[in-house]
């Protein structure tokens, strides 16, 4: 207990903030000392502020429950509390760069769910397993910031998470196009059944700005640092359909890929079974293992069977097959609240620890 780190978490009553305060009750590496919310929730007991609103299927853990929410916008009030913050707010998205930026320059390393500084050229956009080299960018922004310590990590967008991952062993043989279509759970927009009935029995076919997240995303995450920026990479091409599902948690993928060298069926089975990552190396405490799970059974992954695989962390395939326009043609699933948001922020900030640039103010 007296040498984990502490955290505050900035946007602690909505669902991805409410997530956060599900995963990180028992954490051995962090312990959650501070909450913070808009201005309407502070000085409310946190159990009080998100009331009747937490969706979460445990209760509030009750040390988080009894603690005095913050107003998220009194910056030196917050970070002079903790070691470092998780942020996910809901505010237009020039507010959120302005807060995140307040935060760093105080001193505060900011590991963010939100989008707002994901284009900013030396902020790491961050899927552990697969850029962790990206961390290397954060002493030109430090620099830039004027910082000794305060920093901004974010991670991407949840529609992204179940597919990246697949694709990103099967680089080698050159990935050409790709074409994906995402069916997203109703948690992806912080909503339930109870709060959003119109989506039960319901299919919606356009999710505001996600196609082109999904499609640009990408090129970021498996672009290079160059000169203290992070420049994305040239390809592949990929196009995207993202769609509103009615179940509560997990994005499915349906993924048709092509290739400059068209891989095996056999080896790219050997590539996804074989894949870690520094996670998984480093035996961090979230990482999943097996981090890539390929189903045989024709019928698998399913969302509500699967979305919990590695405790919810992991990545699951199925559906391995050829494609009739492009090469191979595939299905994958993860959990969008867990890995696709603040799971994979946790782990994000267990390898900023492991790797000596999370520590005590």
């Amino acid at each position: 207990m007296a040498d984990r780190l502490k955290v505050g978490i900035v946007g602690a009553t909505g669902m991805v903030g409410q997530r956060f305060v599900s995963l990180l009750a028992d954490h051995p590496w962090f312990h959650v000392t501070t909450v913070a919310a808009s201005e309407r929730s502070a000085g409310k007991s946190y159990a009080e502020a998100v009331g009747a609103r937490w969706a979460m299927p445990t209760p509030v853990p009750p040390a988080i429950a009894k603690l005095t929410v913050k107003n998220a916008a009194k910056v030196d009030e917050v970070a002079g509390s903790v070691d470092f913050v998780f942020c996910a707010v809901d505010m237009p998205k020039d507010e959120i760069r302005t807060l995140e930026d307040r935060y760093a320059k105080a001193e505060t390393p900011v590991v963010s769910n939100n989008s707002a500084h994901r284009w900013t050229p030396d902020v790491p956009m961050l899927l552990p397993e697969v850029n962790p080299g990206h961390l290397s960018v954060i002493d030109a922004q430090k620099k830039r910031l004027g910082t000794r310590r305060g920093f901004i990590v974010v991670k991407p967008n949840c529609s992204i998470q179940s597919y990246v991952p697949a694709l990103h062993p099967l680089r080698e043989f050159g990935i050409e196009k790709v074409f994906v279509c995402t069916y997203q759970a109703i948690s992806g927009a912080g909503k339930t059944f109870k709060d959003w009935p119109e989506m039960v029995d319901n299919v919606i076919p356009f999710i505001g700005g996600e196609e082109e997240k999904s499609e640009n995303e990408p090129l970021k995450i498996w672009g290079s640092v160059e000169g203290g920026a992070i420049v994305s990479a040239k390809g592949p091409v990929i196009t995207c359909q993202c769609i509103r599902v009615p179940v509560s948690d997990g994005h499915l993928a349906a993924v048709s890929v092509s290739f400059a060298r068209k891989p095996s069926k056999e080896r790219i089975l050997e590539l996804w079974q074989g894949f870690e990552g520094q996670p998984q190396r480093l035996g961090l405490p979230s990482a999943p293992k097996p981090f890539l799970t390929y189903f045989t059974d024709d019928n698998r992954p399913q969302t509500r069977l699967d979305r919990d695989a590695g405790a919810g962390m992991g990545i699951t395939i199925g559906r391995l097959r050829e494609d009739r326009l492009l090469d191979w043609r595939f299905v994958c699933l993860s959990h969008n609240t867990i890995r696709g948001a603040a799971g994979g922020a946790v782990l994000t900030a267990e390898l900023l620890k492991a790797e000596g640039r999370l520590g005590p103010r």
